[in-house]
This record gives C-alpha cells, structure tokens and sequence, in this order.
C-alpha cells in the first residue's frame, strides 16, 4: 500500500461526476495506492502512522502536532498511479496496481478502519472516477509512505 499525504489547512474538496463527493476544513489529504499483495496488515499500519504523523504546527511554527492532536479531516482518494512503473520507454506501465474489485475493496476497509478505530471525519472520493481535487498544500508538505519498505 502507498500513500502521498499533503496537508491542508484551508477547505480540501474533490469533485467527480460534477458533484463535490467530499470535502474537508483543515487536514490531511491521502493518495491511497493498493498493490495486490496488501493486506488488512498494511491498512493498520499504514492509518496508525498517517493519523499520529507529527507534520502540524505548534505554537512555536514547529512540526510537532498530529491529525489527532489538531482534531483534523482526512480526505482520502483512490490512486491507482502510485504503483506506475516507468522503468521501459515513455508510457507507464500500472501492471503493479491492484485490479478494481480488491483495490476498491482494500481501500474502503482503509477508510472504515480510520472512521471506526480513530474517529476521525473522513471524507472520500468515488473510486475510478475522473476526479477534480482542490486544496492547498500547505507549507507545502508531501510524504510518500510505502507499507513494504517502511522508512
């Protein structure tokens, strides 16, 4: 499982079918990525370390505060492109990425995990849609994690 997280500390929305299918104030935005060797393992660890990573401002400008700790949103979205291989010529290859039925599956566990063990507002994307985002990342602030090579 990838992710890229991005935080936002202004209104994060994402539109698909012309209609806005989730939005969120101040938070984290997460580019979720599944391979289809994760598993409910790779949910746990992967939720655990996104809501307790400390990339939120204290008092004195530092990265000190977690999503938890600043009562933050997550704003979660299906990325089947974090798994593109560009090793052979100009066109990626996405041969890594899961296949959409266990894919969409791992990533609504990921996101009923979240609601139900941090309670955290969530809010979602519509998997393999055309999906509009719009947000500022703020600072800017972007981490890559990878469950299978956890650094």
């Amino acid at each position: 499982m990838r992710a890229i997280i991005q935080r936002t500390n202004t209104r994060a929305s994402v539109t698909a079918n012309n209609s806005v299918s989730g939005e969120i104030d101040k938070g984290l935005i997460v580019y979720l990525g599944i391979e289809e060797e994760d598993s409910h393992e790779d949910i746990n660890w992967l939720s655990r370390k996104i809501v307790n990573m400390r990339i939120f401002s204290d008092n004195e400008g530092k990265m000190n505060m977690s999503l938890l700790d600043i009562n933050g949103s997550l704003l979660v979205i299906s990325q089947f492109t974090l798994y593109a291989s560009t090793k052979k010529g100009n066109r990626p290859s996405f041969i890594r990425s899961a296949r959409p039925p266990f894919a969409e599956h791992m990533y609504k566990s990921f996101c009923e995990h979240i609601r139900e063990e941090y309670n955290i507002n969530l809010a979602e994307g519509v998997f393999g849609a055309d999906m509009k985002v719009s947000y500022v990342n703020d600072g800017p602030v972007s981490i890559f994690i990878d469950t299978k090579n956890k650094e």
